[in-house]
């Protein structure tokens, strides 16, 4: 697999090990069976001193056995999703009872600063940002009623969709407000976007959420200079409540969700099963 993630296991004597998957996409859903089956997934992934960065940390997984923390974050899997999150952390509670489970926004960084290690080191300063485009109605991207995407409100009377895909586009600054300008109008927004920003111009206040990791999230306040910066974090029922442009199509995120969740798990485990069959042959 091509898809890559660090996953760090903190034994009792505080002392700290590095492995590394290629399983990225679709990370969560390995914490679904508890620690132990977690921990069996590592034996050959070794890799001391090789930290994704921000760029090619695709996901990432913390398991802190003496304090019983679990850190996690991913790009892309049923997490990320807003018909399947709040199953996800529900599952994956069941499972790992007694323990802390905590998402982390900012990704990589935020794995290493738990460890009191440097952030700076997974940064990658030279990419730039990667502008996301904006999506006119119709757009490929855009079928099916779980798209994903980045909603963007303005005020009370504009919608606009960008790719999720590229960077957040809270983390362009104000300079977005140049590029909103000419991006195509989408009136209410009722398929599941994945993220998004509300922009209240009169009062220079915004608010912004994200179901995906997004690297120096917390950031955003000082690429917008003069505004108030609020960052809802996955609650992207604030949006909703906002600016009434965004109002997603109803879903079950109960029993429905989870058995969709635990579906997708089962045949995750069996593509694992297969791959390791093809690797010994």
């Amino acid at each position: 697999m091509g898809d890559r993630a660090n996953v760090i296991v903190v034994r009792a004597n505080g002392t700290h090990e590095l492995y590394r998957t290629g399983w990225a996409v679709g990370l969560d859903l390995d914490l679904l069976d508890g620690p132990a089956a977690v921990l069996e997934l590592l034996p050959g992934l070794r890799q001391d001193g090789w930290w994704l960065d921000d760029v090619m940390a695709q996901g990432g997984i913390l398991v802190d056995l003496g304090r019983k923390v679990l850190l996690f974050f991913a790009w892309e899997g049923p997490s990320t999703q807003l018909r399947h999150r709040a199953a996800v952390f529900a599952l994956i509670r069941a499972a790992w009872q007694g323990w802390e489970v905590r998402w982390l926004y900012d990704g990589a960084a935020e794995l290493r600063a738990y460890l009191g290690l440097d952030p700076e080191y997974v940064r990658d300063r030279d990419g730039g940002r990667s502008l996301a485009p904006f999506l006119a109605p119709g757009d490929e991207d855009l079928a099916g009623p779980d798209p994903g995407g980045v909603v963007v409100t303005v005020g009370a009377d504009r919608c606009h969709v960008a790719s999720d895909a590229f960077d957040h586009p809270v983390l362009e600054g104000v300079s977005l407000l140049d590029r909103l300008a000419d991006a195509p109008g989408h009136g209410v927004f009722r398929l599941h976007a994945n993220a998004g920003i509300h922009l209240d111009p009169e009062r220079r206040r915004l608010g912004w959420w994200s179901l995906f990791s997004c690297p120096e999230a917390y950031l955003a306040p000082e690429l917008w200079p003069g505004w108030t910066v609020d960052f809802w974090q996955d609650d992207w029922e604030r949006h909703v409540r906002a600016g009434r442009l965004f109002s997603p199509a109803p879903f079950d995120a109960g029993e429905e969700a989870k058995a969709a969740v635990l579906a997708e798990a089962a045949e995750r485990r069996a593509a694992r099963a297969a791959h390791r069959v093809r690797s010994l042959g």
